[in-house]
C-alpha cells in the first residue's frame, strides 16, 4: 500500500471539481428520466444541464457552437448537440475562472 500526500488547496480543488461533475450528472439523469430518445431540450433544461447563464447560452447559439430550432418563439435543442458542447463549455468555464468571471 502506498500513501500519497497532497496539498490541502489541491485537494479542495479536486473535491470541488468532482462535486460539480456529480451535480452535472445528477442534472443530466433528471432531465432524461422518463424522456424518450429524441426529445428536445428547452433553454432552462440546457442552462441547468451545463450550469451556464441564459446569456452564455445565447452566445453559444449566436456563434454557431450549438444548433437549435425555433418554434413559435421558443428555442429547442437536441440532447446530442448539447452533449457535444460539454467540453467547449468546460473550456470556457476554465478561461472565465482565470479572469475572475463566471459563465
Amino acid at each position: 500500500m502506498e500513501i500519497v500526500n497532497i496539498d490541502a488547496e489541491l485537494f479542495e480543488k479536486m473535491l470541488s471539481a468532482f462535486e460539480r461533475f456529480i451535480t452535472r450528472m445528477e442534472t443530466l439523469c433528471r432531465l432524461h428520466a422518463g424522456k424518450e430518445a429524441g426529445e428536445w431540450l428547452d433553454n432552462q433544461d440546457v442552462c441547468l444541464l451545463l450550469s451556464i447563464s441564459q446569456r452564455t447560452l445565447q452566445t453559444l447559439r449566436d456563434n454557431g457552437a450549438l444548433g437549435f430550432s425555433k418554434i413559435s418563439r421558443k428555442v429547442y435543442y437536441k440532447p446530442e448537440d448539447v452533449e457535444k458542447i460539454i467540453p467547449l463549455v468546460d473550456y470556457l468555464r476554465k478561461a472565465a475562472v482565470k479572469k475572475g468571471k463566471q459563465i
